[in-house]
């Protein structure tokens, strides 16, 4: 798993503090010692502790004790505990916290929906689209990785993925049909994954060569005709359902046979709830 660098960090502490902690200088306590506890107050998969701890190393504390990435935090138990100046601790505290709270929400978010989707059927993927927070995508792919989801598409320069939008600059169906032809030549590495229009758009893909269907907003009636197409005719195209799926509804669309799931809103489910606990210590 990969790691946020100091640079990264860096930047994302100096937003924080800029200078120094107003607050904490006012108090004019150089001598105080202090220790701080973050825990959990509910079920979480531990994500970007490494991050977090790394933040509190770098405002100038000790960190004495951190769960790593991917582990099960149950409610009350502390996920990391860090130590120094009482001024250190303060202005890491909100940083360090903030981390740690995004980041298990959205891995937490990520295993559930995986285990949703692995109960029905254990070869189907879940992926999560280029729609991060904008500013924050490699702590946002760190996250959803940590769950047991995978990027759908880290950027447009490695995925070949054609929405209606690109179709436009053809005449008509048949001149993109053709047109794929050429695209696979020259992208020989590449899968060639295209959003049907309808039913009928999808059965003339498979038949000219599309690698993956991505079946956008498509009510399960229709998806289910599709995969079973596909599966009598081309069982080596892949189906990806799209568009509104989440952790309640995503059993439905992985019934329907589909091979991945591919959803935005792992990225919007909220914090998880946190607490804090500090103590001086000399």
């Amino acid at each position: 798993m990969f790691k946020l660098n100091d640079n990264e960090l860096l930047e994302y502490i100096k937003e924080d503090v800029p200078y120094f902690d107003l607050t904490t200088t006012l108090q004019d306590s150089p001598n105080k010692k202090a220790k701080m506890q973050i825990f959990t107050r509910e079920d979480v998969i531990v994500s970007c502790s490494e991050e977090a701890a790394r933040v509190a190393e770098l405002i100038g504390c000790e960190v004495y004790f951190a769960l790593p990435s991917k582990t099960k935090a149950k409610q009350g138990d502390v996920i990391i505990e860090f130590g120094g100046s009482y001024e250190n601790i303060q202005s890491a505290w909100r940083s360090v916290q903030l981390i740690l709270e995004y980041s298990c929400k959205i891995a937490t978010y990520a295993y559930d929906m995986k285990q949703e989707i692995s109960n029905i059927n254990p070869h189907c993927e879940l992926l999560v689209t280029r729609k991060h927070f904008p500013f924050a995508k490699r702590f946002c792919i760190k996250s959803i990785m940590c769950g047991g989801a995978m990027p759908h598409r880290l950027g447009l320069s490695e995925t070949v993925l054609f929405f209606s939008h690109h179709r436009k600059i053809y005449v008509n169906d048949e001149a993109f049909y053709e047109a794929l032809h050429d695209i696979k030549t020259k992208a020989l590495e590449k899968k060639v994954v295209v959003e049907p229009k309808d039913f009928d758009d999808a059965i003339a893909l498979m038949k000219h060569g599309v690698d993956v269907l991505q079946m956008d907003k498509t009510d399960l009636q229709t998806l289910k005709k599709v995969v079973t197409h596909k599966n009598e005719n081309y069982p080596h195209i892949k189906i990806l359902g799209a568009g509104g799926i989440n952790k309640e509804n995503v059993k439905e669309f992985v019934a329907a046979g589909i091979d991945g799931v591919v959803t935005s809103k792992i990225y919007f489910c909220g914090m998880a709830d946190m607490g804090s606990n500090l103590e001086i210590i000399s």
